[in-house]
């Protein structure tokens, strides 16, 4: 699909410079733009490659002013990145614009479909399920019985949402994601031998949830584990039964968080945090990549290690660790020297 500078422009409420004419079907980095491409300049950095770049169209911020002759044409608007940002976000719109139901695939009679849905080849939607407007189900997913799915949000292929789930508007469950398995719960007996206890909660997840990859989030065993409104979960990352997880909060990759532990608003938490279950986390609080946290944190800490320390204590003590052999070594010199002189 093929763009001109003039439709662009609309779009963004930009000014051009140059070729109103000029047309892109494709987008592409400014050091690697190509004829037909569009590009974008917004770090200063990259600026050299506006002379040299064979991109069709460059976005640029409104005072950019060349000092040489170029030969893109321009398109001048308050804030580039930001712009280009938004063409993102056109361009993925009209990309994952499938409407329909292709077959083969299945759909409960007893299933509530709002208008303008997509569901994909070898999806299946179970019993009961209530799915809002403008939904996108992409191919291989499974959606179980009594799931409800609200207007504009996607579930990519190979995404799973067991039964009894709530998952609000504009929320994104990216391919591999598993919404709603069973919690982590067993008991042992006299014996030694564990058996199941029953996990017969769901998984709530408000509007504007992302969920990235090959992520799971268990059920709750009794009540809702809840993921708040606005929570960003990348890849490979485990929700255990009944956490909570406070709005606005981000959760990089790797990441596990074992049962019950509730962790407030807007936080954020490194790749490959461990959490141990049943404890709270406040809100703002920052927490590095590879922490291992074992107790409750107040609101506005900032914390590294395993087990995670202050981050301010943390970089103190790392310069004590790394001269651990040479203060050893000082110290054996000073007892020896002791030692010699009794």
């Amino acid at each position: 699909m093929k763009f001109t500078a003039e439709q662009i422009a609309g779009i963004l409420d930009g000014t051009i410079v140059g070729n109103p004419n000029a047309e892109v079907s494709q987008l592409a980095k400014i050091e690697e733009g190509t004829e037909g491409t569009l590009t974008f300049l917004a770090n200063p950095k990259y600026k050299p490659y506006i002379y040299s770049t064979k991109a069709s169209i460059t976005i640029v911020n409104a005072d950019f002013v060349p000092d040489e002759e170029l030969s893109t044409t321009l398109i001048k608007v308050e804030d580039a990145y930001k712009a280009f940002t938004k063409l993102l976000e056109y361009y993925n719109q009209i990309k994952l614009n499938k409407t329909g139901v292709e077959q083969p695939s299945f759909v409960s009679d007893s299933a509530t479909i709002g208008e303008n849905h997509y569901i994909g080849a070898f999806s299946y939607i179970g019993n009961n399920v209530v799915i809002g407007d403008n939904v996108k189900i992409f191919p291989n997913s499974y959606i179980g019985d009594n799931v409800t799915l609200g207007d504009n949000s996607i579930v990519f292929s190979g995404g799973k949402i067991y039964s009894e789930c709530i998952i609000g508007k504009n929320c994104v469950i990216n391919s591999g994601a598993i919404i709603g398995a069973d919690g982590f719960g067993f008991a042992p007996d006299e014996n030694g031998e564990y058996s199941k206890v029953p996990q017969i909660g769901n998984v709530i997840l408000e509007d504007n949830v992302d969920i990235g990859a090959g992520t799971t989030i268990d059920r709750a065993t009794l009540g809702s584990t809840i993921i708040r409104k606005g929570v960003k979960l990348d890849n490979q990352i485990q929700i255990a039964h009944n956490v909570e997880i406070g709005k606005n909060t981000v959760i990089a990759a790797q990441t596990g968080i074992a049962g019950s532990t509730k962790i407030g608003e807007n936080c954020q938490i490194g790749g490959q945090v461990g959490i141990v279950g049943h404890i709270s986390i406040g809100n703002n609080v920052k927490i590095q990549a590879q922490s291992g946290i074992g107790r409750n944190i107040k609101d506005n800490e900032v914390l590294q290690g395993s087990p995670a320390l202050g981050y301010g204590d943390y970089n103190k003590s790392y310069v004590h660790f790394k001269n651990l052999p040479k203060i050893v070594k000082n110290i054996n010199a000073i007892e020896k020297k002791l030692d010699g002189n009794n």
